[in-house]
């Protein structure tokens, strides 16, 4: 309301968000809470450790520079007064794209609409492929579960990520009432 005074006035204003005057200026008047001010001297307490780590730690960090120093808040709190802040820490990890779709390859047909539900063992298989970063370089897991039991039918790993890791168990697959793969 504060930064629309120039152009609405504050009665207007007051009642279009159904808010009383009184209170709009009664806020101004007041002085501010002991959580206000407590925030205020942690977040320039969370400042000072995140210029003098070169602007590299990140919530959990100061938490515990704030620990080793006596002061016990939570690391939510920390986190609130570090993006109201609009500090951040640094992470050392890349971002990785595993998964880079062709845009002129078809998708596949869903034959379950997304309905991992089954009634009975061995009745609908389901897939996935995640990575696993090694130091090596990334291992890619294919694992297939029974949808029922959530039981590990297989897997394979490969350097790739590709289909092939998961077709071998295509011939031991159960098959759908139309006679095909489900995956």
């Amino acid at each position: 309301m504060t930064a629309n005074r120039a152009e609405y006035s504050i009665q207007m204003m007051s009642r279009s968000l159904g808010v009383s005057r009184s209170g709009f200026h009664a806020r101004h008047s007041r002085p501010p809470s002991a959580r206000q001010v407590a925030d205020a001297a942690l977040g320039k307490r969370i400042s000072q450790i995140h210029e003098a780590s070169k602007e590299t730690y990140g919530a959990p960090r100061i938490h515990a520079e704030l620990a080793e120093d006596g002061i016990h808040v939570g690391r939510k709190r920390i986190e609130r007064l570090m993006q109201a802040k609009g500090l951040r820490g640094v992470s050392r990890r890349r971002f990785v794209v595993t998964t880079e779709r062709d845009p002129r390859a078809r998708p596949a047909v869903d034959l379950v609409d997304r309905n991992f539900y089954a009634d009975a063992p061995n009745v609908l298989w389901v897939a996935d492929i995640t990575f696993v970063p090694t130091w090596a370089g990334f291992l890619y897991l294919a694992v297939v579960l029974d949808a029922f039991s959530r039981r590990v039918i297989g897997w394979a790993m490969g350097n790739r990520q590709r289909t092939q890791l998961v077709l071998p168990f295509r011939q031991i697959a159960p098959q759908s009432p139309a006679g095909q793969w489900m995956q």
